[in-house]
């Protein structure tokens, strides 16, 4: 996942500005795609393409402030710029700490919105690099049965086999019949491999 595979989203229910937005973006390389409404963008976005929302404040029937926590609830964490040509304040704060990127007012400068769009793009992929790798990781941590688990775990620890075994109370050679089932399941070599991965599925004790 890089940033060629990345698309800005655009929310705004003015056309003339979508039009001058995707414009701008399309010009200096960005793949775009553009909405007229919260709800449109809820209803088009599928969930997984990484990227940005460019997000304008006041919009009839739901407003930018109004989709951050519907984003969410649907477990939306792309990225938020909001454009706005009036905000204030207080909008700001509310927009940042609900975990907007960047609060800019209309009209901006290009270059200060391509480099906010750069920069959370680089999030973007990076956060949507991790979670495949997360995903990944316990998928094929979910294939581990209990013992194993238990054996992965103490592997990823540092402890030897003679240790592992104790505390498990079985015998080495079991100990060694599960470390090779697990390492082949995992599809790994090391110790530190298996550490490696139940770090990236949230799963090292």
């Amino acid at each position: 996942m890089n940033e060629s595979d990345a698309i800005l989203f655009v929310v705004d229910d003015d056309a003339a500005m979508r039009r001058s937005l995707a414009y701008l973006f399309d010009s200096a390389g960005w793949r775009v795609a553009v909405f007229e409404s919260a709800r449109a963008f809820l209803d088009g976005y599928d969930g997984h393409a990484p990227g940005c929302l460019l997000l304008d404040v006041r919009m009839p029937l739901m407003s930018g402030l109004e989709l951050q926590p519907a984003l969410k609830e649907r477990g939306i964490t792309l990225p938020v710029i909001f454009l706005s040509a009036h905000g204030d304040l207080g909008m700001a704060v509310q927009a940042m700490k609900n975990g907007a990127c960047d609060f800019l007012e209309k009209p901006c400068k290009d270059q200060v919105l391509l480099d906010a769009v750069t920069r959370a793009v680089a999030r973007s992929v990076r956060e949507t690099a991790q979670d495949a790798q997360a995903r990944a990781a316990q998928g094929a941590l979910a294939a581990l049965t209990a013992r194993e688990r238990e054996v992965a775990q103490a592997l990823a620890s540092g402890k030897p086999n003679k240790v592992i075994a104790r505390e498990l109370d079985i015998s080495e050679k079991t100990v060694q019949v599960h470390r090779h089932n697990t390492m082949a399941k995992l599809g790994v070599h090391s110790a530190a491999e298996v550490a490696r991965l139940l770090m990236a599925g949230g799963q090292l004790d």
